[in-house]
């Protein structure tokens, strides 16, 4: 895993806290009239020792709720859902605050149940309310502080008798734990806006990641990383096979998907492949996230220079592909002209970006072998950790190895076949909307087949599952690359943020729909020529500072929230003595 990645990877981690809440808002709903009727019932059994209201206070106080979530939603600009969220954690608080009351007379063998927790409760819910208001909605402090106490307050006055509403409200001990926790939880919304150091605003940055993730709005954060985006030249390389009816072609950009949907080039291999056709596939390149477009301008500017590629070579043959396998490292290779294609995998052994040092020595070796270029593609086609320096040295000798086999193999005449997945009935959350594709290569007296799956990495084991079924079926499979798309039907509530292909679909599946396309391939296959396409583009990127700034200001966040968490927890505590 590349220093941007694992940045990216941190990013990630940290933002899974906002994946925290129901599914739906009205389970959210749902939750918070359970949690309010469990506090008027434990309120009138043990603080107020009467049930003579208690189906009249269950009507207030759900009343209450859904007014003054209402209320919040017209008062914050938000919308609905956001107020329910809210509502339903800071319910459970107060809950909480009500039980730890009660267990407190058990433990610490107190004479009397104080109704004081009905009121730290409350207190609690408001506090709550600040944080949430000011770091997930915007509001300023000032109004956070002004609006906090609408909903606690209206469903305290509507289940606490009214004979008790100034004795608890008036209590000098509530008061004072009521205050220390207003100032922890303004504290915490202050020190943790103000912790963004080169980011300026960590509140900001937040507000902007959850529009985009929840209303797929990602103009704010668009703005934001294009602000902070350096110009840069990048290159794409394109093999264009040309047969008498068709074209298709292999499309390895130096631009990396992400970083995250919906935002800039999170989506940009299937734009790609939709740009050229959808006869396309687009690998992942020995790249990184701080190649990154950040914006859907910068993107537009991209795809549009891809009309322009030059020709720098053309040929009708290629060798055969070498394989070689160094313990779990292996390199597939093709030789076009002076053009050698490597096709690297650890599979199915995890693997994460392929290190950069990988490439420039391959490129190198290359000019001293006499190729004019070495275009490498990431695989991309098994789940891990960062590639270990002795795996990726392994790469390295494979690809030098296989290199030093190409040079000395026959070009032969090339044939060429291809199917997409448009005519097959695919749903399935753990491919991006390119879906699959199958390339046939047929070179010399043999035919070979190189599979690709638009999609974020893949389940391990999946792609020898489905290299098995094609050699039984009497097909050669290469290799199965996925583009390693940072597009998402939906939001991924795991570790990783996103569901990598064999996570969702079956195996059974999966290997279905790859021998259904390689039989279509193979029916379209003709004589064909070939083109080697380049093109440069001066494009903003992210680069690796931005993204390990945004961590970083996430990590110094992090630290103040738990900071504050144990200071609560233990006044919480405290207050229970």
């Amino acid at each position: 895993m590349t220093a941007s990645s694992d940045n990216v990877s941190r990013i990630h981690k940290r933002y899974t806290l906002t994946t925290f809440t129901p599914t739906s808002p009205y389970v959210s709903l749902a939750i918070s009239i359970v949690i309010a009727c469990v506090i008027v019932s434990l309120s009138d059994l043990y603080y107020f020792k009467s049930n003579d209201r208690f189906a009249f206070n269950i009507l207030l106080i759900v009343s209450a709720l859904i007014v003054t979530q209402l209320i919040d939603s017209r008062l914050l600009k938000t919308n609905y859902s956001k107020s329910l969220h809210i509502s339903a954690f800071g319910n459970l608080l107060w809950l909480v605050t009500i039980v730890g009351g009660l267990l407190s007379v058990y433990v610490f063998s107190k004479p009397l149940l104080s109704q004081i927790y009905i009121f730290e409760g409350m207190i609690l819910f408001a506090s709550f309310r600040i944080g949430l208001f000011t770091s997930v909605i915007g509001t300023k402090v000032k109004s956070a502080l002004a609006i906090c106490l609408i909903q606690p307050l209206a469903m305290f006055l509507a289940f606490v008798p009214p004979e008790s509403w100034i004795p608890i409200l008036s209590d000098p001990r509530g008061i004072a734990f009521g205050l220390v926790f207003i100032f922890l939880g303004t504290a915490w919304t202050i020190l943790t806006d103000r912790s963004a150091g080169k980011v300026s605003n960590a509140h900001k940055f937040l507000q902007a990641y959850i529009a985009a993730s929840t209303k797929n709005d990602a103009s704010d954060m668009e703005t934001m990383m294009e602000e902070r985006s350096q110009p840069s030249k990048v290159s794409t390389f394109q093999i264009l096979f040309k047969t008498k009816n068709n074209e298709c072609r292999l499309v390895l950009p130096d631009v990396h998907p992400g970083p995250f949907h919906p935002i800039g080039g999170s989506n940009i291999t299937y734009l790609i492949y939709k740009n050229l056709n959808s006869s396309a596939m687009v690998m992942h390149s020995v790249s990184n996230h701080s190649l990154n477009l950040p914006s859907k301008s910068q993107v537009e500017q991209y795809l549009a220079s891809l009309q322009k590629s030059s020709t720098i070579q053309q040929g009708f043959s290629c060798t055969k592909p070498v394989t070689v396998q160094i313990n779990k490292a292996r390199a597939v290779g093709l030789l076009f002209g002076k053009t050698a294609v490597l096709i690297l995998s650890l599979s199915p052994h995890g693997m994460e970006d392929v290190p950069t040092y990988v490439k420039t020595e391959l490129e190198q070796y290359g000019k001293n072998r006499g190729f004019e270029r070495v275009l490498i593609v990431d695989s991309h086609n098994a789940m891990g950790e960062e590639i270990s320096k002795l795996d990726a040295d392994d790469l390295l000798k494979a690809s030098i190895s296989n290199l030093d086999t190409l040079i000395t193999k026959e070009a032969m005449p090339i044939e060429i076949g291809f199917a997409n997945a448009e005519n097959l009935e695919i749903e399935t959350d753990d491919l991006g909307p390119g879906k699959v594709a199958i390339m046939c290569m047929k070179i010399g007296d043999e035919k070979f087949f190189l599979g690709w799956a638009d999609a974020n990495n893949m389940q391990n084991g999946l792609r020898e599952e489905i290299a098995n079924h094609f050699s039984k079926n009497g097909y050669n499979l290469l290799e199965l690359c996925t583009s390693d798309t940072h597009y998402k039907s939906r939001n991924a509530r795991n570790k990783h943020g996103y569901f990598e292909f064999g996570s969702l679909s079956k195996s059974a599946d999966a290997t279905s729909w790859f021998l259904q396309l390689a039989k279509k391939a193979e029916q379209n296959v003709s004589s064909a020529s070939f083109e080697l396409l380049a093109q440069e583009t001066n494009v903003k990127v992210m680069g690796d500072k931005q993204l390990e700034d945004y961590s970083k200001s996430l990590d110094r966040a992090m630290r103040i929230t738990q900071g504050f968490l144990v200071v609560t927890t233990a006044f919480f505590f405290y207050t229970l003595i």
